[in-house]
């Protein structure tokens, strides 16, 4: 990306690396959606283990053995290796070694920050404490927890035509220059090297970030 606006906005390799600190920002965006669609795919498969553990509960498992059942019933749908099968599989571990459910619930809630989960992990562990039916309690929680999905399973579908727009819309003034210079060059050349040129560029692509920033925020919707 660096080299692209360098390229594109100046032809220039010098204004490439002056550039290059502006973009680490973008980088880091790019790093918290990496995240987020992480955290999304952890949640939808950390609610399949919670109703792999429900099912097993009614079987008459204890609620330790339901969730190192969970990690087969996990493998077979997800994959061995997934997300939800390396998180299982600390879970098993810690159970081997006498740690508490409820305490390693926690820590994958914090560490994953999946809103769902962390919710899951303390309702759990007053339910634990208390002395309720958990059988109950996992039910009603898998309930609530899956109405949230579907919100944002809905949300995602309304938006993904708008993404899609918003990508090309991206795409487009590189696209265009790239077309005029091929079938006609020289065309830009009056805008490089040249002090007005520069100038004429940098408010253009100071433009063209905004107009971004602006998209990201307009398709970004939290739940």
């Amino acid at each position: 990306m660096i080299i692209l606006f360098g390229q594109f906005f100046y032809r220039s390799w010098i204004a490439t690396a002056i550039l290059t600190p502006l973009f680490f920002p973008f980088y880091l965006s790019f790093k918290k959606k990496k995240e987020k669609r992480n955290c999304h795919e952890l949640g939808n498969q950390f609610r399949d283990a919670i109703l792999s553990v429900s099912a097993s509960q009614k079987a008459g498992y204890s609620i330790e053995n339901a969730f190192i059942a969970a990690r087969k019933d996990m493998i077979q749908l997800h994959g061995k290796n997934s997300v939800i099968d390396r998180e299982l599989l600390k879970i098993t571990k810690g159970l081997a070694n006498n740690i508490v459910l409820e305490k390693m619930l926690y820590e994958l809630g914090e560490r994953s920050r999946n809103a769902d989960i962390r919710e899951f992990a303390q309702v759990f562990a007053v339910a634990k404490r208390s002395g309720g039916n958990m059988t109950e309690t996992m039910a009603g929680t898998i309930e609530l927890i899956g109405k949230r999905m579907e919100v944002e399973n809905e949300i995602e579908v309304l938006i993904s035509a708008r993404r899609m727009e918003a990508r090309i819309m991206e795409a487009v003034p590189f696209g265009i220059v790239f077309y005029i210079e091929l079938t006609n060059r020289g065309f830009f050349a009056p805008l490089y090297h040249n002090p007005a040129g520069i100038f004429l560029m940098t408010v253009c692509m100071t433009a063209y970030i905004a107009a971004y920033l602006m998209t990201e925020r307009i398709i970004e919707i939290e739940v």
